[in-house]
């Protein structure tokens, strides 16, 4: 039988184009199911890894938050020893000890106590919090007070107090993320302490306080500038409270008369608003300065600097009037200035400055020279007398050698026997067993010569020292009457 091996037809048959459109179809589906599986791995990931509500234990956090808020005791013993340990610092201009003040402050407590009232409508806490905080900041500027009015150099202004006069958004920032992860840390199972360590280091809320107690003994401003600092760590590490204590959703208090709450709860969130727009408008002149001073650098380290002809004292840039003056030694030309001029337009944020060239004309080039010729000629006649004064010392040198060559020549002439005083000194000296002499120059200035004369004696063992001391005294006396000089040195063998 024969076997048919043609296709058969099948009613149900695509075209090769519907097929390939249905592959591609389904390719796409199976994409866009991938790509949601993704998404959907993607979003459990984030939630496993950022959401912390089911770590939460807000009766603790509620509890512990409130226990903080007194101020009495041993708490206001505390504030006033960080607060003199800040000051010290301070003075010091000691980072390692203001980081040490802010570790033992208890100023943490009243604040997270704000935020919490406001979060939970709680006025009853509130009202605690703001009397206590502000027993604490009276307290606090206080105790600065007195120690930067009446310690000895406690009025220099260090780096330290400086950098607490002027706030912008970059502390805004700091007090807002450092009491979003103070409070974080709060509301977790187990408080992670080295996290509020952390936190009362970055929000720096002791130095501003002192900086403030210094502006309170010696200037007006810095006491304005440090207070609005500490203003702002306050609101906002209240504000970060609030804000998540809200988001873990902790139960409100209810009242009769809720609409004053709720007012309470808009006029907290006006002051902030208000505390955060001066700190906005400092940045911005923040950014917009160090524009201003990066351009004009640039163009001093571009323009001028390299050329060789400038010889430039000083500048001053006006930033207000929007002028640059630029001191010079010496005459600078005209084509000088208008390439400068020229050459400013070129940098942005100065581009419309006035550059105001100040040349000194009693310092030209040509007087420079004269003043470098003179400066020579002096050096010349300097020299000349350097060289004369050089030549005196040689003389004298040579004089000190001539006159030690006549000490030795002499000393050379005064022989005496000394067979003869040898045998004299034996019948004088009947103890002595050994005599010799000899003598010897020397010279205690490396200059002058002097002649010593030296005896080597040795006795007989069975004298006593003191006879030995007295017979050689006697010989001493007797040598230099023989040898005739002034000075003999007996040493015994």
């Amino acid at each position: 039988m024969e076997q048919n091996n043609e296709p058969k037809e099948n009613k149900f048959n695509f075209s090769d184009e519907e097929q390939q459109v249905d592959a591609v179809e389904q390719k796409k589906e199976a994409v866009k199911k991938d790509a949601e599986g993704l998404f959907k791995s993607i979003r459990t990931f984030l939630d496993n890894l950022l959401d912390f509500r089911d770590d939460t234990d807000r009766d603790a956090t509620i509890a512990a938050i409130k226990a903080d808020i007194p101020f009495r005791g041993a708490t206001a013993w505390i504030l006033i020893c960080s607060i003199m340990v800040a000051s010290v610092g301070l003075n010091a201009d000691s980072t390692a000890v203001v980081i040490g003040a802010m570790l033992i402050s208890p100023l943490m407590g009243p604040i997270l106590g704000i935020g919490l009232s406001i979060a939970l409508n709680d006025i009853d806490t509130l009202k605690s919090s703001l009397i206590n905080l502000a027993t604490m900041i009276v307290l606090s500027l206080l105790t600065a007070f007195l120690f930067f009015k009446f310690f000895p150099t406690a009025d220099v202004m260090t780096n330290e107090l400086f950098g607490r006069t002027k706030p912008d958004l970059r502390d805004v920032l700091i007090a807002f993320f450092g009491g979003l992860a103070l409070i974080i840390a709060r509301t977790k199972k187990g408080t992670i302490a080295t996290v509020i360590f952390g936190v009362a280091i970055a929000t720096a809320l002791m130095p501003p306080l002192c900086t403030a107690g210094y502006g309170l003994a010696h200037d007006w401003d810095i006491f304005i500038g440090a207070m609005y600092l500490f203003t702002i760590n306050t609101i906002f590490i209240a504000l970060a409270t609030f804000l998540v204590l809200k988001i873990l959703r902790f139960p409100m208090l209810k009242y009769a008369n809720s609409k004053k709450r709720k007012r309470i709860a808009q006029l907290a969130s006006v002051v902030a608003v208000l505390v955060m727009a001066p700190a906005i408008w400092t940045f911005l002149n923040f950014i917009t300065q160090s524009g201003l001073e990066s351009d004009y650098n640039n163009f001093l380290r571009l323009e001028v600097e390299p050329n060789n002809e400038l010889w430039l004292q000083k500048g001053t840039p006006n930033w207000d009037d929007k002028t640059i003056v630029l001191y010079f030694n010496g005459e600078v030309p005209d084509a000088t200035i208008a390439d400068l001029t020229n050459e400013l337009k070129n940098y942005d944020k100065i581009k419309d400055f006035r550059l105001d060239i100040q040349g000194n004309k009693n310092r030209s080039f040509d007087k420079i020279v004269d003043a470098y010729d003179r400066a020579i000629g002096e050096l010349d006649k300097k020299d000349n007398v350097i060289a004369g004064l050089q030549k005196q010392i040689e003389e004298l040198q040579e004089s000190i050698t001539n006159l030690n060559k006549q000490i030795e020549s002499k000393s050379a002439q005064r022989t005496v026997s000394f067979t003869n005083l040898s045998r004299d000194a034996k019948v004088r000296f009947n103890d002595l067993e050994y005599f010799g002499y000899s003598k010897v120059l020397e010279s205690k200035d490396f200059i002058n010569i002097d002649t010593v004369t030296i005896a080597n004696v040795r006795w007989k063992v069975s004298l006593p020292d003191s006879i030995v001391l007295a017979k050689e005294k006697e010989l001493q006396q007797w040598l230099k009457k023989e040898l005739v000089t002034d000075t003999i040195i007996i040493r015994r063998n």
